[in-house]
């Protein structure tokens, strides 16, 4: 495996974790304007999508794999509980 390879292969691992990090801060930006107000959105993105990056790697140590239904369900948990926190903290 070359350089050019691994570098496709992370952004590939990484891809579902980012793109649901900004779908969902938009989408918390939108639905909760008045208490997200003051909160940049490339906060929410960076820090869901950093919560969802983190377990999908914990998912791929723990079972072994990428791509378990268990580990974009974590994924997803990670991601409700940043933007939770996020909204909360306001």
């Amino acid at each position: 495996m070359n350089f050019l390879d691994l570098f496709w292969h992370i952004c590939d691992f990484a891809a579902p974790a980012i793109l649901l990090g900004v779908i969902s801060a938009t989408a918390a930006k939108w639905l909760w304007r008045g208490p997200l107000r003051t909160v940049p959105w490339i906060h929410l993105g960076c820090s869901a999508a950093a919560a969802s990056l983190l377990a999908c790697i914990a998912g791929l140590v723990i079972t072994g794999r990428d791509g378990k239904m268990v580990t974009y369900a974590a994924m997803v948990l990670a991601c409700a509980i940043s933007l939770w926190w996020r909204m909360r903290g306001r």
